[in-house]
């Protein structure tokens, strides 16, 4: 494969949405050019236009830095690679595909040893589980971004090799939605969905960040708060595990103190507007992306700043779905919109990357343990990322940095 061919497809993939793979499939094929001036934005819509310059300038970065050093490897090229698109780009048919495949994963047995975790019953429960035994060593720390840019892709694996998905790990796009979640095709309830808010439940207080002990930060709560009311989650699907960091004052506490206990209820969401419009904004991510030049205030950045009333796009995304597992910490991977939205977190990384490869590829920063508390040595890229009953093998967190490196071969428009 020549670089040239490489570095056509990475520019024209990515700032026209056509996939760089030849194994991806095709989106819907893009609109015409609105007149002049535009039509009005959609009802609920907000506007991504900067983020998603940036995303296109990085594109252009990447090719220009593959023709001139080359691909990683042999492995990962134009016609294998994978490309990862927001939500609302898929077909009809690729959204009830990947649903499916969601589904499909809550039907298979668990591979987590009960003794572990002995309310881990599915597939699904597997990577809940783990997230939740390694929660306090991956979040305010050097491999945050990295741990969950692999464990991510080991979900997406998981759909393709044990339930037959033929696609890629949709993603979250903040910005675009940041006026009104619930406009989106995300959340908008329908089949098509990944099922949209909470039944109300009003008359409750408002949600205390990061704890109703800490209240450093004051959200609003939204019109929801109880079970799902529609969309393919509604019934079919089973939280098993948790809560650890509850943030509903009515939660069902689970039988074991460390979250792993079984604990069946419903998928409950309290979708925030206060959440995505003040902090998921493209002003919010684009600013992250161009003024925080060094990893560790980047990835600081990006998760919140508490004391100072900053709640981060990691944070804000999360609560942007809230509920129960979604608003919990630990626990959130329980609601199947958390890997639509660490999708959109590793997008952000690799844009922010794409600004100065040589600089950025590599890049880390912080320490081992959380907010560096208690004081910890710094991480490094040789650190390991084992995801324990997930079934990866372990990596290093320089294997992780790489989105066409290591164990990946996909790219983000």
């Amino acid at each position: 494969m020549k670089l040239s061919t490489f570095a056509a497809a990475a520019v024209v993939g990515t700032a026209i949405g056509a996939p760089l793979g030849g194994n991806c499939p095709r989106g819907p094929p893009a609109p015409p050019a609105p007149p002049a001036g535009g039509p009005p934005a959609p009802v609920g819509s907000s506007s991504s236009a900067k983020t998603d310059a940036l995303a296109v300038k990085g594109a252009l970065n990447l090719a220009a830095y593959a023709l001139s050093h080359g691909l990683p490897n042999t492995v990962c090229t134009k016609e294998n690679a994978s490309v990862r698109r927001e939500w609302s780009t898929f077909s009809p048919q690729e959204k009830k595909d990947y649903i499916s495949a969601v589904q499909c994963l809550t039907k298979k047995p668990s591979k987590t040893p009960s003794s572990l975790a002995p309310g881990a019953k599915t597939r699904y429960d597997d990577f809940v589980a783990t997230h939740i035994n390694q929660t306090l060593t991956i979040h305010g720390t050097g491999n945050f971004l990295s741990w969950h840019r692999y464990f991510t892709w080991a979900y997406e694996q998981a759909l393709k090799n044990e339930c037959g998905y033929k696609g890629s790990q949709p993603y979250y796009s903040w910005p675009k939605w940041a006026a009104d979640p619930t406009k989106s095709p995300v959340f908008d309830g329908s089949d098509l969905s990944m099922s949209g808010d909470g039944a109300p439940q009003p008359g409750r207080n408002n949600t205390c960040i990061p704890s109703n002990d800490l209240c450093q930060i004051s959200l609003t709560p939204g019109n929801g708060g109880g079970c799902v009311t529609s969309g393919p989650f509604k019934d079919s699907f089973q939280v098993n595990l948790g809560p650890v960091a509850p943030v509903l004052t009515d939660f069902t506490p689970n039988p074991d103190f460390t979250g792993l206990g079984y604990n069946p209820r419903c998928l409950r969401r309290d979708i925030s507007k206060a959440a995505s419009s003040k902090w998921s904004t493209d002003e919010q991510v684009s600013s992250l992306i161009t003024d925080f030049k060094d990893f560790a205030s980047f990835s600081t950045r990006m998760q919140g700043d508490f004391p100072n009333g900053f709640l981060g796009v990691h944070t804000a995304g999360h609560f942007t779905a809230g509920g129960d597992p979604g608003g919990d910490l630990f626990a959130s991977p329980g609601d199947p919109y958390f890997y639509f939205h660490h999708a959109m977190i590793d997008r952000v990384w690799w844009i922010w990357q794409n600004q100065d490869i040589a600089n950025r590829q590599y890049a880390i920063g912080a320490t081992i343990t959380v907010n560096n508390q208690p004081p910890s040595r710094n991480a490094t890229l040789d650190d390991i990322i084992d995801l324990g009953y997930v079934g990866t093998k372990p990596v290093t967190i320089r294997d992780a940095s790489n989105t066409l490196a290591g164990p990946f071969c996909y790219v983000y428009v």
